[in-house]
């Protein structure tokens, strides 16, 4: 059972109100309670004890939710970033305890995905499968890497709690490839300082467009802050800037249609019968050697060329060979989900293509919703309010934003795949894990294994990337299965990226 302390370390420097509110009383000392109202703390920190059991072991840890500010040049908070940070506490020698910083996507999405559905001490409660079940709410998760790495999970500017100190302050400075990564650096300087960490190996784990946001910080980190870390984990990666336009693009995406065909069984019988690990590779082989010269072609490929194309997409994506000749041999992501199961009447979902959807009428290139997404949506969205309210204290009238307006975003000089391939060379110590959902369409597995590839021109650090696929979708970890192992390969990969006392790198 949890005692909760909710003691207060650190004094509000800045709370801006929608409207004047008298002060309220000083707290009794050693408490503090966050105060009801539309007010931005950008400087509090409410601490809880709890304890979750993990591989059988029983765990206690210090789990503090609070704002931490973003500063100008000038001393100046212009924004309170919402954090929460999980520190096991037996451990005798902090300096060598490794610290995971964790962000996830959008780019306006917080950190709830991961925080409760991956690697956090709390799980959100779903079926084996990952989907949504009722009455909403969490319970312990067995497979949190709590037990070898305390955590901190980061809201980014006007997703979850965090917020602007003030309207006036100009979205440029924080709603752009590289101002995101800029501020966040600087944020992440400011809480290792304040939590006395520079001595703990540091990692880095982003989803979706977190991994554009975590590949950048790794040289930012470097450069401007001078802090080094031991590891970056890419979960369902973004394209990183990597250039892959026309036929490449066109291409790479076919191993993703024929593992969605294979699980919605749509795929010819052999390859049906094989496991989609074993089947996978054919597709992918073809994709590479085959297919992208042929639509380098363009209209110079021969009818009976283009013919034989089709013949085999079809063969490898459960579509028609008709659709896939009157589209020129390319299909989109948009007119696959629509096509792949409209004579059942169901699209597929686009984060995972396990899920299906309804639309209103069976004609038409693309689906009405995304059906992932809204499923889930409604079992993390009551969970994570639930949470930080009752379990952690952190209380507060300002809306949680599962998706905030992080719009316009500047996505322009996107070179976080270079800048990720720079701070690997640079850094002996820094190592790189990609994790993948075979049946994820916004960010599909082969274009993930196609940005590692291209991460590594020379081939001089391919003995620190690796890659891994899942039989699942954009949230891998909410399969039952997939998350004990996603996990188990977190702490493999952290702990052996944590060289042994005294052993210096090869530069």
């Amino acid at each position: 059972m949890r005692k909760t302390l909710l003691t207060f370390i650190g004094i509000s420097l800045l709370a801006l109100t929608v409207k004047a509110q008298t002060p309220a009383p000083a707290p009794p000392k050693n408490t503090q309670k966050i105060s009801p109202g539309r007010i931005v703390h950008v400087d509090t920190a409410v601490v809880t004890k709890h304890t979750v059991t993990i591989k059988g072991k029983t765990i206690p840890y210090t789990a503090t939710a609070g704002m931490m500010p973003v500063w100008e040049e000038d001393g100046r908070p212009t924004a309170g970033v919402f954090y929460t940070y999980y520190e096991r506490d037996d451990v005798q020698d902090r300096a060598s305890r490794p610290l995971v910083i964790s962000f996830n996507g959008g780019p306006g999405t917080p950190s709830v995905w991961m925080e409760l559905g991956y690697t956090g001490p709390r799980l959100l409660n779903t079926d084996d499968e990952g989907y949504p079940v009722q009455p909403y709410g969490f319970k312990e998760n067995p497979n949190s890497i709590l037990d070898v790495a305390d955590i901190v999970y980061v809201d980014p500017v006007n997703t979850g709690y965090s917020r602007p100190v003030s309207a006036d302050i100009p979205k440029s400075n924080f709603f752009g490839v590289n101002e995101d990564i800029k501020y966040l650096a600087e944020w992440i300087n400011t809480f290792v300082t304040r939590e006395n960490r520079w001595a703990s190996p540091k990692f880095l784990i982003g989803e979706s467009y977190g991994t554009t946001r975590v590949s950048g910080l790794a040289l930012q980190l470097q450069d401007a802050e001078w802090m080094y870390l031991n590891g970056v984990i890419l979960v369902s990666p973004t394209d990183l800037g990597i250039e892959r336009s026309g036929p490449v693009q066109e291409a790479l995406s076919l191993p993703y249609f024929s593992a969605t065909a294979w699980y919605h069984k749509k795929l010819p019988a052999d390859l049906q019968q094989k496991d989609l690990t074993a089947m996978l590779p054919e597709v992918e082989s073809f994709t590479v050697n085959e297919l992208l010269p042929a639509l380098s072609k363009g209209g110079s490929l021969d009818d009976d060329q283009k013919k034989a194309i089709a013949a085999k997409i079809s063969r490898y994506s459960g579509l028609s060979e008709k659709v896939i000749m009157d589209n020129n041999l390319v299909i989109s992501y948009n007119l696959f989900w629509k096509e792949l199961l409209r004579d059942q009447g169901f699209t597929v979902g686009r984060l995972d293509s396990r899920y299906r959807g309804i639309d209103s009428k069976t004609a038409g290139d693309g689906p009405d919703y995304n059906a992932e997404l809204t499923a889930w949506l409604h079992e993390f969205t009551p969970a994570i309010n639930i949470y930080l309210r009752n379990d952690l204290n952190y209380k507060t009238d300002l809306k949680y934003n599962m998706f905030g307006n992080v719009w316009p975003w500047d996505n322009k000089n996107d070179h976080t795949g270079e800048n990720l391939r720079q701070a690997i060379a640079q850094n002996p110590y820094l190592h790189l894990l990609v994790q993948s959902g075979y049946f994820d369409g916004a960010c599909d597995y082969f274009n993930a294994k196609y940005s590692m590839w291209q991460l590594d021109p020379s081939g001089r650090l391919k003995d620190r990337l690796k890659w891994e696929g899942y039989k699942s979708g954009h949230m891998m970890y909410l399969r039952k299965e997939d998350l004990a192992t996603a996990t188990e390969n977190l702490r493999k990969f952290i702990l052996g990226a944590i060289p042994k006392a005294g052993q210096p790198a090869k530069y």
